[in-house]
């Protein structure tokens, strides 16, 4: 890469060129639904429902129209509705528009009505449909009428705006905190700006790929928000760690070239295994049948195979050309920074000479955060995911204080003609239903009818589970229920059905990966099992957190009672990914060391000595770049980024910077001892230079 510098950078400035025309559409081009248990009950009611039930699904849009004043039959609310009526026939992506129905969709007070527009189109064309129509439709308040599109669509609509503005204010904080970090992690201005062009590079390049997968299939705009996220954090991980070694290698040859080649012999190799890794990882989230949940995953492996391109490609071809000047700007104190820290070095003889209290202290620690993981809950986000303001929770509570809690949740049922009479008697029989609509038949000929039936509770309530599985139990066999409720509770169930697969493919590859690379099946095993205890102990303090609610008031959240449901699969994948990061990071530095002097103990001190420094500085961004999540009001970013940066604050100081090397010492020269058949069965894989 560094002889042929020229080449790496025409090719890279056209790949970023091509992916970067295609990059600014990226939130608006990407899918804003997808949060659905593909083949399950409830997606087939929706699909029933968009084909015989002019759009009458959970993707159908809901208007809520009201006035204190006025009753629906006042002429200045019926000019709302046709307004309203008009603005939706309007647009091909909504189908059949429904008036509001006496027993169905008006208060009994006669003041509050839902207007309901089918859903014409794919649930993610819908959510654009109500990104389009939504302010348009808002405006009609006025004279003491007021509008608000709710229902799903409408919910993922506000829930993604919010979402991507805070991620937007989040990742504008955390780049001048990234930079400060960098610079004193560095001690060169030069040095730290360059993990923050790789970044840019990958994000660029993601961006676009991302733009133009979504035209092949569609990508949950979520997916932006993560990749972006972990493009920020692993590509400033993986270029500290080449651009440290680079810098060490070129003080002791003094040529540019040489340097370069020494490092990506030695770091190199361990990116490429991290990135791996991660990968790995994310690849396992593939197998829930989410599209939403499935395409986050792809948008962060698109984001990291970017990174870990440009870490291998570019990175190299820049260092090569710059040489020495990587140094311009330094700081005073930056002359005298060696790669062998010795403050580390002082911390891992510590480590050597007492052992067992730091391996238990850090393990009790460890053990007494995961415990709470016990009682953790998870189920999908309320309504209060998203801000009181926002236009969909303002006309889902108004919808709650005109026609009941239970209101906004309505269940769909559709069954055929003939077990109409059934399926309504048995459903208003259910204990936690309050009312069940009469049946309406499908216009198409088709035989089939729909009812609602409403429930006595509020659709995020943990109530509402067993009332959908009584339901679904009892009513006549041809029967089917649906609605936004039921495909939440759906998705949730695939989501906790997939769990245990997903953890046991993921430490099975991790372990794999690890064997593989170091060579040592009793190192492969401690780094796969300490990986887990710090992803353990993130999940305890997110159950403090956001289920028990402690710190809620200083965070600026009001806690649900549980963990928001992709939480654990998803989350658990990131931050595995994370923690063999470091893990890679340490063990490939120690058994490179091994390799020279065949010494465990010069392994595990010269190991924590080269990397610690790295290993801090690394955790300190990725802590900075998570921690200013916590800072968003919606809850979501705010769990997401108060997990991953727990997850690596623990991983970071007490596993990678305790147990780990501890244990590295305790273990010895078994640590890096195989068998002579499985270093026959492996490829040679060796972390020495020369």
């Amino acid at each position: 890469m560094a002889g042929r510098a020229r080449w790496v950078f025409g090719i890279w400035l056209i790949a970023l060129v091509a992916l970067g025309a295609a990059a600014p559409s990226v939130f608006s081009s990407l899918a804003g639904a997808g949060w659905q248990a593909n083949g399950s009950e409830s997606v087939q009611v929706r699909e029933l429902a968009e084909e015989h039930f002019g759009g009458n699904s959970s993707a159908a849009v809901q208007v809520v129209v009201h006035s204190d004043a006025a009753p629906l039959d006042d002429p200045a609310v019926q000019r709302v509705l046709d307004d309203a009526t008009a603005l939706l026939t309007a647009d091909p992506r909504f189908g059949e528009v429904i008036a509001p129905q006496p027993g169905m969709s008006i208060s009994p007070d006669g003041h509050t009505g839902i207007l309901i527009a089918g859903a014409d189109a794919s649930s993610d064309d819908m959510v654009k449909a109500v990104d389009d129509v939504k302010d348009e439709l808002t405006a009609l308040s006025g004279d003491g009428v007021e509008v608000y599109p709710t229902g799903a669509s409408a919910l993922w609509s506000d829930f993604n705006k919010a979402n991507h503005d805070a991620m937007i204010q989040a990742e504008m904080m955390s780049w001048p905190v990234t930079l400060a970090i960098m610079v004193l992690a560095f001690g060169s201005l030069v040095a730290a700006g360059l993990p923050l062009l790789l970044t840019m590079a990958g994000l660029i390049a993601s961006a676009g790929g991302l733009v133009l997968l979504n035209s092949v299939t569609p990508i949950s705009v979520w997916a932006m928000n993560f990749a972006m996220m972990f493009a920020l954090a692993l590509g400033i991980d993986y270029a500290l760690f080449i651009v440290a070694r680079f810098r060490d290698a070129l003080r002791r040859t003094g040529d540019p070239r040489a340097a370069v080649a020494e490092t990506m012999d030695t770091a190199g190799k361990a990116v490429v295994l991290s990135g791996l890794t991660v990968l790995v990882s994310l690849s396992a989230v593939l197998l829930v049948p989410a599209p939403a949940v499935r395409t986050m995953a792809v948008g962060i492996m698109l984001a990291v195979t970017f990174v870990l391109a440009a870490t291998l490609t570019l990175l190299p071809a820049v260092l090569g050309t710059l040489g020495s000047k990587v140094n311009a700007g330094s700081l005073p104190y930056a002359k005298r920074q060696q790669h062998r820290s010795p403050r580390f070095a002082a911390w891992g003889a510590l480590l050597d000479r007492h052992p067992w209290p730091f391996a238990i202290g850090s393990l009790l620690v460890l053990v007494a955060l995961s415990v709470p993981v016990l009682g953790l809950k998870v189920a999908m986000p309320s309504i209060q995911v998203v801000p009181a303001d926002a236009p969909v929770r303002q006309g889902y509570e108004l919808v709650q204080s005109a026609m009941g809690v239970g209101a906004p949740g309505m269940l769909q049922i559709v069954t055929p003609a003939a077990a109409a009479e059934a399926s309504a008697t048995v459903a208003a029989a259910t204990e936690g239903i309050a009312a069940v609509t009469p049946p309406v038949p499908a216009g198409d000929g088709s035989g089939l009818v729909m009812l609602q039936a409403i429930p006595t509770v509020d659709p995020s309530d943990e109530a509402m589970g067993s009332i959908l599985t009584q339901l679904r139990s009892d009513l006549p066999e041809q029967a089917l229920v649906g609605g936004a409720p039921a495909e939440n509770l759906d998705l949730q169930q695939a989501l906790n059905d997939y769990l245990p697969l997903i953890i046991g493919v993921i430490l099975i590859l991790g372990f794999v990966l690890l064997l593989v690379a170091l060579q040592a099946p009793l190192i492969a095993v401690l780094g796969t099992g300490v990986s887990l205890l710090s992803t353990g102990a993130a999940f305890g303090v997110a159950k403090l957190i956001f289920q028990d609610g402690h710190g809620a008031e200083l965070l600026g959240f009001t806690p649900q009672g549980f963990l928001n449901g992709w939480g654990p699969v998803f989350f658990f994948a990131m931050i595995f990914a994370i923690a063999m990061d470091y893990t890679v990071f340490l063990l490939s530095t120690a058994k490179e060391h091994y390799e020279r002097t065949g010494d465990p103990k010069i392994a595990h001190i010269d190991g924590l000595a080269h990397s610690g420094r790295v290993i801090l500085a690394a955790a300190a961004v990725m802590v900075a770049v998570f921690f200013t999540f916590a800072l968003s009001d919606p809850l979501p970013p705010k769990e997401m980024g108060i997990i991953l940066g727990v997850a690596v604050l623990l991983d970071a100081v007490l596993v990678r910077l305790v147990l780990l090397p501890t244990l590295l010492r305790l273990t010895g020269h078994a640590a890096w001892w195989s068998p002579a058949w499985l270093r026959r069965v492996l490829p040679r894989i060796s972390f020495s230079h020369g």
